[in-house]
């Protein structure tokens, strides 16, 4: 393996890092998409900070780009707070005005510089090994050194805020009761997910912005309920997908990005299939499971509602369940069956009887 093949999937890792830990509280928020708008809309800032400073490698840039992110929330929010349109809507109308805007200054301004709509829409890791720094006396790809520090500032941060953060996701309202303000740290965590964006802009594009924010976070969401676990499993399959990603394209000669972007979204695709709680799976046998309880819980009901009266004789036999319950023959039978199985109920002469056991069942649910 080369020592680019090396710094490649390196870049790929921090950046799939730095871009998932924000993403996960976006998520949980309900604003996956913000970080859509925001991957689109920071090239505004950049390219009003060129058109400004002439100078495609100044920090500023960053600085710029970063402020047009929080720009876009405030307009968005602002938009939102009117209560005339909804957020995905408010989120619809202020990127791409302010995306537009920024590919029609390209052109009209910036055709011979390195902005071209390609690289700002899909970005090429391939290159980003070619773009080095010298830090330390030791030359680094330029992503990985910017990526890096803005992971760290990430992990900072949260780590910093963790129980402010947390607190103002699940509930903004105790949040605001306990002297916080939810709106501090709603745009302290938008200027993290502008700065992650802008970072990850130059080495990746903002399809893989997006796809590295979104696609972990919601696949860690399905996985558990607790923000530490959800942080580290959305960090864990940012990874995958890079390394995944990045082998693929190796193999078939494709776009890294692109072939990045399709690995997390097949493993997105596996926790909504398989996640043990959450999983579409999982959901399908738990309402199975959930009908047959119900079905039993009925005939408990219906056998103690019979019990020692006249009728019972008739009403308590399998072949009548059809008439009185509506029952289809095979599914009564597989009713009686596993109630017999789960003690429920006994059968004698063709007579389904209450055991223990199913008359407190029966009498647990009439009396809730």
């Amino acid at each position: 393996m080369s020592s680019a093949q090396i710094e490649i999937q390196l870049i790929g890792l921090v950046v799939a890092a730095a871009c998932a830990l924000p993403g996960v509280f976006l998520v949980l928020r309900g604003m996956a998409m913000m970080s859509d708008a925001i991957s689109h809309t920071v090239l505004l800032g950049i390219v009003l900070g060129f058109m400004v400073l002439g100078d495609l490698e100044s920090p500023w840039l960053i600085i710029a780009a970063a402020a047009m992110g929080l720009i876009t929330v405030s307009l968005i929010e602002l938009l939102n707070n009117t209560k005339l349109v909804k957020q995905d809507a408010a989120i619809g109308l202020v990127f791409p005005a302010l995306f537009s805007l920024a590919v029609i200054l390209i052109s009209r301004f910036a055709r011979g510089v390195h902005l071209d709509n390609d690289a700002v829409l899909l970005g090429e890791l391939a290159f980003a090994p070619f773009n080095r720094i010298l830090l330390f006396g030791v030359s680094l790809p330029h992503s990985l050194v910017v990526m890096g520090v803005i992971l760290l500032v990430n992990i900072a941060f949260i780590a910093l805020f963790y129980k402010e953060l947390k607190l103002a996701t699940f509930d903004a309202g105790l949040a605001m009761a306990l002297g916080f303000s939810p709106a501090l740290i709603h745009y302290g965590l938008m200027a993290l997910v502008s700065v992650t964006a802008v970072g990850a802009f130059d080495a990746v594009g903002s399809i893989m912005v997006v796809a590295f924010m979104v696609a972990p976070g919601a696949a860690a969401y399905l996985l558990t309920d607790r923000l530490d676990r959800m942080l580290l499993y959305a960090v864990l399959i940012g990874a995958a997908g890079t390394l995944g990603g990045y082998w693929m394209a190796h193999w078939l000669d494709a776009n890294i990005a692109g072939s990045m972007s399709t690995i997390i979204g097949l493993l997105f695709v596996l926790c909504l299939l398989f996640a043990p709680r959450r999983g579409l799976l999982a959901i399908a046998a738990r309402r199975r499971r959930q009908k047959w309880e119900f079905a039993q819980t009925m005939l408990a009901i219906h056998l103690l509602h019979h019990e020692g009266t006249a009728e019972a004789g008739v009403e308590n036999r399998l072949e009548h369940l059809h008439d009185h319950l509506r029952w289809e023959p095979g599914f009564a039978r597989g009713v009686v069956r596993r109630a017999r199985e789960g003690g429920l109920i006994s059968q004698s002469n063709g007579s389904l009887l209450l055991t223990a056991q199913g008359r407190q069942l029966a009498e647990q649910n009439l009396e809730g």
